[in-house]
C-alpha cells in the first residue's frame, strides 16, 4: 500500500495536517525548479526514486507566473498547464502527494494575476475534482511591501473557486516578505477552513527569529507548513548552514511540521540537489548529490 492510499484525503486539524482516520500526516518532499526551465525532472523515473530511494512522500511542481517565460508573462499555457498534470498524474500513480505551486515571485503582489490565478485554479480544480492527493499552494511568495490585507483579499477569490469544484481541499496561503509571516494570521486569519500558512526559510539566513516566529504561531494556533526551505543562504547559493539546520529540524519535529526541499535541480546553485553537469533523473550517486542534497536525504529517510 503506498503511503497516499494508507492516509486517503487530507484536512488540517488544529496545527497539523491528518488524514482521512484522524491521524497526523506529515509531508516531506522535494520541489522541482520552476516547470518552464527545469521540465526534465516531471518523470516517472525520478518521482519513483525519490519515493523509493530518498525517502519522500509529496513532490511541490512550481508554476513560476512572471519570470522566465512565466505562466503569465508569454510562457506557453498549453504546455506548462500539461506539465502539471503530467506531475500530478505521476503522483497518483506511484501513490505520493503533490502540491501546485502557483509561484508569484517577481511581480511582488499576488494580485498583480489574480484573474489568470482564479481561471487556472477553476481549469485544475475542476479536472482534478476530489482528487485527495493534490493541495493547492495559490501565491508562493508575496514580497516587497506586499501586505497582508492584499494577500486575503487574493485568497478571498481564489480559494472559492478551487472550493467549488473540491470542497475539502486543502490549500496553502503564502505570507508578506516572501513568506516569512504566518503570524499575521494569528491576529487575522483567513475565514476558510482546511488551509495551512506557508513559511520558507533557508538555514544559513533565517536562524532563531524566525524560528521563535515559527514556534509562536504553531503555540497559537496557526497551522504552519514549510513549503520551501533549505540548508543556504536565501539566494540560493552559499554554505550551507547544518549547525542552523539541525536547528530548524529540532523545532519542525517537535511540532511534526511538514516541509518541502528547495530544489530539485542541476545548476551551480548550492540549494540545487543534483551536481552541475549531471544528466541523470534517477539512480544518482553520492558523488552526484550535493552536500544539501544528501542531508536532506537522510533527514527523508529518517522521518
Amino acid at each position: 500500500m503506498t503511503f497516499a492510499e494508507k492516509h486517503g484525503a487530507l484536512h488540517v486539524e488544529g496545527v497539523q495536517l491528518a488524514d482521512e482516520h484522524g491521524e497526523a500526516v506529515r509531508l516531506c518532499g522535494m520541489s522541482t525548479h520552476g516547470l518552464a526551465w527545469r521540465r526534465e525532472f516531471v518523470c516517472e523515473e525520478t518521482f519513483r526514486e525519490l519515493r523509493d530511494v530518498w525517502g519522500t512522500n509529496c513532490v511541490r511542481l512550481a508554476l513560476y507566473t512572471a519570470e522566465h517565460m512565466g505562466y503569465c508573462t508569454g510562457g506557453n499555457k498549453q504546455e506548462l498547464f500539461g506539465l502539471v498534470r503530467k506531475g500530478i498524474d505521476l503522483a497518483k500513480e506511484l501513490g505520493m502527494y503533490v502540491i501546485v505551486d502557483w509561484h508569484v515571485l517577481d511581480e511582488k503582489s499576488p494580485l498583480v494575476y489574480a484573474d489568470e490565478a482564479e481561471r487556472f485554479f477553476d481549469a485544475l480544480a475542476a479536472e482534478y475534482a476530489g482528487c485527495p492527493n493534490l493541495l493547492y499552494e495559490i501565491c508562493n511568495e508575496p514580497n516587497k511591501g506586499t501586505g497582508w490585507d492584499e494577500i486575503v483579499q487574493y485568497a478571498e477569490r481564489v480559494i472559492p473557486v478551487i472550493r467549488r469544484h473540491s470542497p475539502e481541499a486543502v490549500v496553502i496561503v503564502g505570507s508578506p516578505d516572501w513568506s516569512q509571516h504566518p503570524d499575521c494570521a494569528l491576529d487575522q486569519p483567513i475565514g476558510f477552513d482546511n488551509l495551512l500558512y506557508s513559511l520558507h526559510f533557508y538555514a544559513a539566513t533565517h536562524r532563531d527569529g524566525l524560528r521563535e516566529r515559527v514556534k509562536r504561531c504553531l503555540d497559537g494556533g496557526v497551522p504552519v507548513f514549510i513549503s520551501e526551505c533549505s540548508l543556504t543562504e536565501s539566494t540560493g547559493s552559499g554554505t550551507p548552514d547544518l549547525e542552523s539546520g539541525e536547528k530548524w529540524f529540532g523545532l519542525l519535529d517537535s511540532y511534526g511540521v511538514g516541509y518541502i526541499v528547495w530544489s530539485l535541480a542541476s545548476s551551480p546553485e548550492t540549494s540545487a540537489v543534483i551536481a552541475p553537469g549531471c544528466r541523470k533523473l534517477s539512480g544518482w550517486q553520492d558523488g552526484e548529490i550535493k552536500q544539501t542534497g544528501l542531508w536532506f536525504r537522510e533527514k527523508f529517510r529518517r522521518k
